[in-house]
């Protein structure tokens, strides 16, 4: 499945920790906040707090992950 910016439509990296591209980013963010989301959504996953409520795992099981 490719991941599409939610504003315009274009196609994203796979590995990007935003819904969105950065040009759509900026409009709807401004440049600082921007980069301050990215920064710490990229934080998140490096700890590995990103949320994956709803995912379904390769074997049909729901992931579940609790701590907040």
């Amino acid at each position: 499945m490719v991941k599409k910016c939610l504003y315009c439509h274009i196609e994203l990296s796979s590995d990007s920790v935003i819904d969105f591209c950065r040009s759509c980013g900026v409009k709807v963010w401004g440049e600082k906040m921007l980069d301050a989301i990215i920064k710490n959504m990229e934080d998140a996953r490096s700890n590995d707090d990103l949320c994956d409520a709803g995912r379904i795992s390769e074997d049909g099981e729901k992931i579940k992950k609790i701590g907040f």
